[in-house]
C-alpha cells in the first residue's frame, strides 16, 4: 500500500528516573527526560491514495535539538516501524511558514493543519496533522528543554561519537 519510506534507525530513549541520588550501582540517575505523544495523521503517498494512521511524536532531553516521529510498519517498504528525526526548530518554523530543505519539509495549511513532507529516493509522502496536536507537543518539549537553552555541546559530542562508531 504505502511502501515508500526508508527505514531510519530508531534511537532508543531511556526513561526518566523518578528519583534523585544514585541508582543501584552507585551511579547518578539518568536525567534524560522523554515525552511521547500519540497522534493521528492523514498520509498521502500518491494522488487519490490516503490513509489515516497512528503515529507517535517523541522528544528527549538527551537529544535536545531533534524531534522524532514513529510511523507504523504498514507504511514502510521493509515492513518495519520507522522513525523520522529532524530539527525541533524546523517543526516550530513550519507552523508559521513553509520550512525545510532536504528530506523533510513542514508548512501550515488552512490555519488548522500542519503538513509534513518526507522525501526518499523511492518517493515522497505527505502527512497532514492537526496543528493543535503539534503545538501541544512542542509546548511540552519546551517545558523539558526551553527554546534556546539546548546544550548544543553535549548534543554535538553525542552526534560525533555516533558517527565515529559507524565508521
Amino acid at each position: 500500500m504505502f511502501k515508500f519510506m526508508r527505514w531510519l534507525p530508531h534511537r532508543a530513549a531511556k526513561a526518566a528516573q523518578p528519583f534523585f541520588g544514585t541508582d543501584r550501582e552507585g551511579q547518578p540517575p539518568n536525567t534524560d527526560v522523554v515525552i511521547r505523544q500519540a497522534a493521528r495523521t492523514r498520509l498521502t503517498a500518491e494522488p487519490n491514495q490516503q490513509i489515516s494512521i497512528p503515529v507517535s511524536l517523541h522528544y528527549s532531553s538527551a537529544d535536545p535539538l531533534a524531534v522524532h516521529i514513529d510511523f507504523p510498519a504498514l507504511v514502510s517498504s521493509d515492513g518495519k516501524e520507522m522513525t523520522w528525526s529532524f530539527a525541533r526548530d524546523l517543526l516550530e518554523n513550519g507552523l508559521h511558514r513553509p520550512s525545510g530543505i532536504g528530506d523533510v519539509h513542514v508548512w501550515p495549511y488552512a490555519h488548522t493543519h500542519t503538513m509534513m513532507e518526507f522525501r526518499t529516493p523511492e518517493g515522497k509522502a505527505v502527512a497532514k496533522f492537526d496543528t493543535p496536536v503539534i503545538q501541544r507537543f512542542l509546548l511540552r518539549s519546551y517545558v523539558v528543554v526551553g527554546r534556546g537553552s539546548e546544550d548544543v555541546g553535549q548534543a554535538l559530542d553525542r552526534g560525533l561519537a555516533a558517527l565515529l562508531d559507524e565508521v
